[in-house]
């Protein structure tokens, strides 16, 4: 590997919460577990929220319901893709995964269903054990 990728981690954040906030949280936690084991792969990990709820908030949303989320959400995660090198795909019925991944495949972006297949994991596998 010579040049780290920047990984779009793409997976549910809303979907399935009913719009309660520690779902969503729970949610954003589990897609942040997969950025440490992409970082020590050598890459940069990327998850849109850690983009659009800023912007959400500056824009003076209230939250994910506000009728600008529309204008962010979807729109900031468009956006990020025109720079990535690749997605990671995790499991869980997300409309705005789903888009994610039908984009990156339109652009020729590789997209990974599983940390393993990540360039650079198995020099990490082999380092750490895990």
């Amino acid at each position: 590997m010579t040049k780290p990728l920047m990984i779009l981690i793409a997976g549910p954040y809303r979907s399935g919460t009913d719009d309660d906030p520690a779902l969503m949280a729970a949610n954003l936690a589990r897609l942040e577990e997969a950025a440490w084991p992409i970082f020590q792969a050598g890459h940069v990990p990327m998850i849109g929220e850690w983009v659009a709820l800023p912007v959400l908030r500056g824009a003076g949303a209230t939250g994910v319901t506000d009728p600008l989320a529309q204008q962010v959400m979807y729109p900031t995660a468009h956006r990020l893709l025109q720079h990535c090198d690749a997605v990671l795909r995790l499991p869980g019925a997300s409309t705005g995964a789903d888009q994610d991944v039908a984009i990156a495949r339109e652009r020729g972006i590789p997209v990974y269903a599983d940390l393993a297949e990540i360039p650079g994991m198995e020099s990490l596998t082999e380092r750490t054990g895990v």
